[in-house]
């Protein structure tokens, strides 16, 4: 029998994010498992999808944010949360991103008695600093702690983010990362016509894709600037897509990339440049190397995991961008090695498939329901080996502990 999962979102669909990105992923595996999903996500009116993969999608009432209106945050109380979960009755509850719906989220779980497994996927502490309000920083840490200091597991994307919420004193962090899809991007999407489309003069192609926000640092790119035969291709959208223009006024500015157009676009580049100190993974940075794609990134967060530096690409001190220049430089002006680091790249990350991925949180879910029944049964005094789960483990065909 599947699992009765409740997705608690600080985003879905329309918006598409990394956080969208991986709900939609791993809902695909728990179709194919035969699971029951519940998305509770702030709703964009007609234009949040009633059903998904044939799972029920509930929006919530939620409002725009002001300076980037494709970002909404979830309105009211824990009492709908509470609803809704009660009219499911999941086996656990899931919070991707939590932070404002998933704070009603944790809370209603608790109410019902249900496990919560949080995933760490956005360090917002960090981005008050980026956005102006480093004040901030300290009180947005609290609710943090508070709200994966409550959850039964917390699922964290890197080693750097397990010790950073282990420094904040939070318990049961564990290691879950993300998958890839290495058919999807992959150096046979290479299209020659999209590299003329870009650089007409036969230019090496340095590349960023994602958000273009203040927390991502796209402006460090500016110094790129003035090497020769070098060609900048930033792939996003974003609130300071007006400024980095400016800032940037030699590069070519796509706008946002999807489907098939991504992953052309992802192996037409020939260095794929991140910058972004806040990142807590970054799935573009893997997206790139599925795609052929050496990587020059700040070491520092998610890259460190992911890059192999001197042997799939360079991480830079964070700070030092005439470490970014020379790193770019060097894979640039070298095809040798460009081919060799593109290489060695696709090969670490094959093995991240999704459904390996999505089974492996299948797994976490079902440590979480031990977790919590364990904890339920101290507290009323029973010998909690007797406990049951009732969540199946993936491959085994039945319930774990049966």
């Amino acid at each position: 029998m599947g699992v009765r999962i409740a997705i608690v979102t600080e985003s879905f669909l329309p918006q598409m994010n990394g956080v969208t990105h991986s709900l939609l992923r791993i809902m695909e595996h728990f179709a194919d498992r035969g699971d029951e999903v519940l998305v509770i996500a702030p709703g964009a009116g007609a234009s949040t999808p009633r059903l998904h993969e044939g799972f029920r999608v509930d929006g919530v009432p939620s409002i725009p944010l002001p300076r980037y209106r494709n970002v909404r945050v979830a309105a009211g109380g824990v009492g709908r949360i509470t609803e809704l979960l009660r009219g499911f009755r999941p086996d656990v509850v899931h919070l991707a991103s939590p932070f404002v719906l998933g704070w009603r989220g944790v809370q209603a779980a608790e109410r019902l008695g249900v496990p919560t497994v949080a995933v760490y996927q956005t360090d917002i502490p960090a981005y008050a600093g980026r956005y102006g309000f480093p004040v901030a920083e300290a009180l947005l840490w609290q609710h943090v702690e508070r709200l994966h200091g409550r959850s039964t597991l917390t699922l964290a994307p890197s080693r750097q983010s397990i010790a950073q919420l282990e420094a904040h004193a939070i318990p049961r962090v564990r290691l879950w990362v993300r998958g890839v899809d290495a058919v999807r991007f992959s150096p046979e999407r290479r299209s020659e016509a999209w590299r003329r489309s870009v650089a007409p003069g036969g230019e090496r192609i340095v590349g960023y894709v994602g958000r273009l926000a203040a927390e991502k640092q796209v402006e460090d790119l500016a110094v790129l600037g003035g090497l020769p035969g070098v060609k900048l291709v930033i792939v996003g959208e974003g609130p300071l897509r007006a400024s980095l223009e400016q800032r940037l006024p030699n590069a070519v500015f796509t706008g946002f990339l999807g489907g098939e157009e991504l992953a052309v676009a992802m192996a037409g580049l020939d260095v794929f440049v991140h910058p972004g100190e806040s990142e807590t993974f970054c799935q573009t940075i893997q997206e790139a190397m599925a795609s052929g794609v050496p990587v020059v990134a700040t070491g520092r967060g998610g890259p460190v995991d992911l890059v192999d530096s001197s042997r799939t690409g360079w991480l830079y001190e964070p700070g030092r961008l005439e470490q970014l220049r020379g790193f770019v430089q060097d894979l640039v002006g070298d095809e040798v090695k460009r081919a060799a680091f593109g290489a060695a790249a696709r090969a670490g990350v094959l093995p991240r498939s999704w459904k390996s991925v999505s089974s492996a949180l299948i797994g976490h879910y079902s440590d979480a329901i031990e977790l919590h029944e364990g904890a339920r049964a101290r507290r009323s005094g029973l010998d909690p080996r007797v406990q049951v789960p009732r969540v199946t483990r993936p491959g085994t065909g039945r319930r774990s502990g049966a």
